[in-house]
C-alpha cells in the first residue's frame, strides 16, 4: 500500500518538475541563457529531491509508531547450544 502512495506522490512531484526542466534546458541549450536555465534545472531536481527525503505531515505518525515499536518490541534472544559434555 506504501508504494502505490509513494508512487502517486512522485508521480504528483513530477508534474511540477518536468515543465521546470524542460523549461530549464531550453533557456540553457536554446536562449543561451546560462543562469536562468541553470536555476530551474536545480528547481526541478530540488523539487524531486526534497519530495523523496523530507517527511510530509502525513508521513510523521508512522514514523513516530516505527520508533515507538521499534524500541518496545525487542528482538529474541538466540538459545544457546547445550554443550556434548552435559549430554554423556
Amino acid at each position: 500500500m506504501a508504494g502505490i502512495i509513494d508512487t502517486i506522490k512522485l508521480a504528483s512531484t513530477l508534474v511540477l518538475a518536468i515543465p521546470a526542466a524542460l523549461a530549464g534546458l531550453e533557456f540553457l541549450l536554446v536562449r543561451g541563457e546560462t543562469t536562468t536555465g541553470a536555476i530551474l534545472l536545480v528547481l526541478a531536481v530540488g523539487l524531486v529531491g526534497l519530495q523523496h527525503w523530507i517527511p510530509t505531515p502525513g508521513d510523521i505518525p508512522g514514523m513516530f509508531a516505527k520508533r515507538v515499536l521499534g524500541s518496545v518490541v525487542k528482538e529474541p534472544e538466540p538459545d544457546p547450544e547445550p554443550n556434548d559434555e552435559q549430554d554423556s
